[in-house]
This record gives structure tokens, sequence and C-alpha cells, in this order.
């Protein structure tokens, strides 16, 4: 790499650091390129990113970012997922780690909390935005449909009351 895409790639390096949900940083000794590409899309099908990244740009580029603290993690080889959504690259490296054992996640970030492999782990176990926000369409709509049922409980009733007295006067 030249100097200015050195320097190039640790601005975008930065802005990620600083703006994304979370960062998961993972060994990659001995993954293949196909089994690189096949994480890479999985990641980028779920709204991710996977990117390896020279230590030393790495930890440049974590320089006044609030995942500061991570710095230590950037040793051997090593790559970087991440995303806006805070579960989606804990969520998409775990499962590729569980698949493929050449994958060690070593920690990562949200925001200004450093994690480690545990809690990365533990993140990918949450829901994603999407899935707490279809749970909450889903609990929204649920008591809609209730209320229309009651509202149109009684005036069914009183149409079947209503016939009940229509066939009595008939009969009579």
């Amino acid at each position: 790499m030249e100097r200015a895409e050195k320097r190039e790639f640790v601005t975008g390096l930065n802005d990620v650091f600083a703006s994304t949900g979370s960062v998961v940083v993972a060994h990659y000794a001995g993954l293949t390129v196909a089994q690189m590409n096949d994480l890479r899309s999985k990641m980028r099908e779920a709204g991710g990113t996977v990117k390896v990244a020279k230590n030393r740009l790495a930890k440049i580029a974590l320089q006044g970012t609030p995942s500061e603290n991570i710095q230590d993690l950037f040793k051997g080889q090593t790559l970087i997922a991440y995303s806006d959504d805070p579960v989606v690259a804990p969520k998409v490296a775990s499962d590729f780690a569980k698949t493929n054992d050449k994958l060690v996640i070593i920690g990562g970030a949200m925001g200004e909390t450093a994690l480690d492999a545990d809690r990365v782990k533990a993140l990918a176990s949450l829901p994603s935005l999407d899935e707490l926000r279809a749970k909450i369409v889903g609990m929204v709509q649920t008591p809609a449909t209730r209320i229309a049922q009651v509202v149109n409980a009684p005036a069914g009733q009183l149409a079947r009351v209503f016939g009940a007295y229509a066939r009595k006067d008939e009969n009579a």
C-alpha cells in the first residue's frame, strides 16, 4: 500500500470505529479464500462488513474513537466484522465460527464497551433490531384485533337476538 492509500484506509476505518453499532475482532489464520468469501457474503447479506486490516493501521484508526480500548486485540492475523445493527456482526461471525474452527473470535466493541469473546457470543444470541421491530408490531396489532372483535361481538349478539325474535313471531 502506498502512503496515500494507507491514509485513506485509516480514515475510513476510523469512521467505521466511530459510527458502527458493533465491531467484532477475530483471528482468521488458516481460512481459505473460498471460506473468507463465504464469510464476507454472509455478512453482506445480513447488513455487515468484513475487512482484513493491518494491525498497525487498525490501531491508528482506533485512536480518538469510542472503541479505542480494544487496541490490544490486534495481534496476529486479525479481521474485523462490523455492522450498524449491534447484533448482526456478532451473530454472523459466531454462526460462521461454529461451523469453521479456523475463525476464532477474540473480542470486540459496542460503542465504548469492550467485549471479550463470551460477551460477543452473548450479544449474538440476542434478536436483531428487525426481529425486535417485528415483535413490537405484532404486539401492537394483536390488541387492535382483539378490540375490533370485542366491539363487533355485541353487534353480532344483537343481530342474533333480533333474528330469534323474528323467527319466534313467524312461528306464532
